[in-house]
């Protein structure tokens, strides 16, 4: 009985909690765009060579533009640590329980910095592919990353966040056939869900695929000016 009469209040709550976001995230986007601030955000599972990745493409972008970086985890800030030698402007979240960032947090991580002064800012969300799907952040670009190490059928397992996302990108592919990578499959699985999504594949480890990444974001940013592609 009392489980009956819980449940609404608890999915009212939840439709509260993603109403106010989604106005937050409304504004945060008009501001990066009147900044010229283009933003990507990036959801992965943990250990899909996300922080590497990133390291690698705020490394090469500083040497053209200004780059920024906000780092979510549950704790620590070993992934702030890495990205700050790429040169590009860093600042930890740590949401303790929360398995997501949400706009509020990305609002309050700005206040440190001119965004009139920045042309890329990258959001490395919090390791999920569940959680992250539900929150948008404001960002023009929102990517999903899916390693070699962890098999070809994650899309099908998650094709909330697979529906929630502009672009795919495969880390990892180095290691493609030491792991016996179906490749063939991953794309079918996209496609499933995605039939026309843009899939990269990238190695940071054998440099592979990250200035065709680069590139693309570069593109993007100059033919929409920080306006959202969604």
């Amino acid at each position: 009985m009392s489980q009956a009469i819980k449940q609404p209040r608890i999915v009212k709550i939840r439709e509260n909690v993603l109403k106010k976001n989604d106005m937050l995230a409304r504004e945060l986007r008009k501001r990066f765009q009147e900044n010229g601030v283009y933003v990507v955000n990036l959801v992965s599972s943990p250990g899909s060579g996300k922080t590497t990745l990133l390291t690698e493409v705020l490394t090469r972008l500083s040497n053209k533009y200004k780059t920024a970086a906000l780092v979510g985890d549950l704790a620590t800030e070993n992934d702030a640590e890495r990205l700050e030698k790429s040169g590009a402007l860093v600042h930890q979240i740590t949401t303790g329980t929360v398995c997501h960032l949400e706009a509020q947090m990305i609002e309050a991580s700005l206040k440190q910095w001119n965004l009139a002064e920045i042309d890329f800012l990258f959001i490395e969300n919090v390791g999920n592919l569940v959680c992250p799907s539900s929150y948008d952040l404001g960002e023009n670009i929102r990517a999903v990353l899916f390693s070699t190490t962890e098999g070809e059928d994650k899309p099908e397992k998650y094709p909330t966040i697979v529906n929630s996302a502009d672009v795919a990108i495969i880390t990892k592919i180095d290691l493609a056939d030491a792991v016996e990578f179906d490749k063939e499959r991953f794309y079918e699985s996209i496609y499933k869900s995605r039939p026309e999504m843009k899939i990269f594949e990238v190695s940071a480890k054998k440099d592979e695929g990250i200035d065709e990444w680069i590139d693309f974001l570069i593109k993007e940013k100059n033919l929409l000016g920080g306006q959202s592609i969604n």
